[in-house]
């Protein structure tokens, strides 16, 4: 019992994860009908914004993680006026090699040797040490990690449902053409849209960071999955995107450790595969 509750904490602190950054990917593709494969990319970027805050900067963790969250945020609201608004009209096709192209580009400055290299960076856990919860050995930075993403999951609720701002967003997604006839501004909600999104990412990678190893090649596995994610879920649903990512967790999470560690992402998408051949159209219907 003490192992199965111990791999819990552990799909639970994953799953967190991965509703974060699902979560900003399906808010995108809901208001603004473009898969934006550059996701991954803001994922990593915020990882080593983090990284450079606590060993540049010489500023404590949290400080670090809102900063990469206001950077990253700004990026992805600029990278949407720069390449996605001209884009608008365009073939859906353009605006996705588009974002593949962010997306190598951001590796690719990243990786270079004159900004971090190509090595693995690691992050120290702001708080080491172990906690003990019902016999259940864990570290801190798993408990921080889950109470911050159901913290910023919840927070993000808020917004959508109690805000006029989150309202706006919700109405745009539903659909594009009447809130614009209606007086709302689609373009300032488009950017804001895609900073919630880069700043939910670059949340989830510093979350992360200090327990895996910082990588440039960290956001094109994250982008595989949260699409499979998305995909699950419902595309565009907000609560397929959530139960998406756990479910994902939990099949790797306790795949990998009662049938294998090597075939854990297998496990995961073995079951992507099962659930999307009962239901193709996902989980859930679209819902923002």
């Amino acid at each position: 019992m003490t192992t199965f509750l111990q791999q819990l904490f552990n799909a639970l602190a994953l799953g967190g994860v991965y509703a974060l950054v699902a979560l900003g990917l399906t808010l995108v593709y809901g208001v603004m009908r473009v898969p934006n494969f550059a996701h991954g990319g803001l994922y990593m970027l915020g990882a080593y914004l983090t990284f450079a805050g606590l060993t540049l900067l010489k500023i404590s963790y949290v400080p670090a993680l809102l900063l990469s969250a206001v950077v990253v945020a700004l990026l992805a609201a600029l990278m949407e006026r720069v390449i996605f608004y001209p884009l608008r009209n365009a073939p859906h096709v353009h605006p996705m090699i588009a974002a593949l192209g962010v997306l190598f580009f951001l590796e690719a400055l990243i990786a270079h040797p004159a900004v971090f290299g190509p090595d693995f960076k690691q992050i120290a856990e702001p708080v080491p040490g172990i906690a003990t919860i019902a016999g259940v050995v864990i570290t801190w930075q798993r408990l921080i990690v889950i109470a911050a993403s159901v913290a910023a999951m919840l927070g993000l609720n808020f917004f959508l449902k109690r805000t006029l701002t989150g309202a706006t967003i919700e109405a745009m997604a539903q659909n594009r053409e009447g809130a614009r006839l209606v007086g709302i501004n689609t373009d300032r909600v488009g950017m804001l849209t895609f900073a919630i999104s880069g700043a939910l990412a670059a949340i989830a990678a510093s979350l992360i960071a200090p327990i895996n190893s910082v990588t440039p090649s960290m956001g094109e596995v994250m982008n595989l999955k949260v699409f499979a994610i998305i995909i699950l879920g419902g595309m565009g649903s907000v609560p397929g995107a959530i139960v998406g990512a756990f479910l994902l967790a939990f099949s790797e999470v306790f795949g990998g450790f009662y049938i294998n560690l090597d075939f854990a992402d297998v496990i995961g998408f073995a079951m992507l595969v099962l659930v999307l051949a009962i239901k193709p159209q996902g989980l859930f219907r679209r819902s923002t």
